[in-house]
């Protein structure tokens, strides 16, 4: 079983000691992207990811920075490097080193620069969504660059499981980087909603934040098999069975 999350715009890269590390995957499409992106000059930058002038002048500075190959001395596994709102929910600075280790088999986390990165593969400091309409050599958006390359990936991982399901707890934006189809395996969607007047809403913050907390629910219980994720009960989520089906799992509270 594989536990897919979206990446975090917000990134922490003070040091911290982890177990062991390991490399990301698409290195070549990854010097490609940042090769491609040096071309763009400040206010390209703000245009191409409708940015302001400080985040446009911070990823400016992070692409003339980045440099192969990664080390422990110039990057960060991307578990520990990502924050926000999924990441607080995972809250992974309590993990045990078999934490990180069961992570590291059951978890991937989609990134327009990496592609599909394990939570041990070092990477850089970046800021590149998924949805961003960057035209290279192989078209004109991040979706058709990476083509069947995140799909073919995540098949191979798959095949090295015991049950080869996918867990989906990342947004449209990254999902729609994969081929579902072509993956080999059973995809459950988790959907979190809230009782607001009477409604079941999805409110963005926790519902990002419950993905985080899903996942730490899968890592530290060390759970392998989808129809386990039932009992998840955090922050006094509960499952809705009116509201779920076969494949979709949906916690309401």
């Amino acid at each position: 079983m594989i536990l897919l999350l979206s990446p975090a715009k917000t990134l922490d890269f003070a040091q911290q000691d982890y177990p062991r590390f390991t490399q990301p995957r698409f290195r070549e499409e990854q010097q490609t992207l940042i090769d491609r992106l040096r071309k763009f000059d400040r206010p390209g930058l703000k245009k191409l990811m409708k940015i302001s002038d400080k985040l446009a002048a911070l990823n400016e500075e992070r692409y003339a920075a980045y440099e192969q190959p990664f080390s422990p001395e110039n990057a960060k596994p991307a578990i520990l490097a990502f924050r926000g709102d999924v990441y607080t929910g995972l809250n992974v600075d309590d993990f045990s080193k078999d934490d990180l280790l069961f992570a590291q088999e059951h978890v991937r986390i989609l990134s327009g620069l990496y592609g599909l990165l394990r939570p041990l593969d070092l990477m850089q400091p970046y800021r590149l969504e998924m949805g961003t309409k960057m035209n290279t050599e192989r078209g004109a958006n991040l979706y058709e660059f990476w083509g069947d390359k995140l799909t073919a990936a995540l098949r191979s991982d798959l095949a090295e499981q015991e049950k080869p399901v996918v867990i989906n707890l990342a947004s449209k934006e990254y999902y729609g980087s994969l081929q579902p189809d072509a993956l080999g395996a059973d995809v459950y969607e988790i959907d979190f909603r809230e009782n607001r007047d009477g409604k079941w809403k999805f409110i963005t913050y926790n519902a990002k934040k419950a993905r985080g907390l899903m996942t730490r629910y899968v890592v530290k219980n060390r759970l392998t098999h989808p129809e386990q994720l039932r009992d998840f009960d955090l922050e006094d989520y509960c499952l809705n069975s009116e509201l779920s089906t076969e494949r979709k799992f949906t916690f309401t509270k």
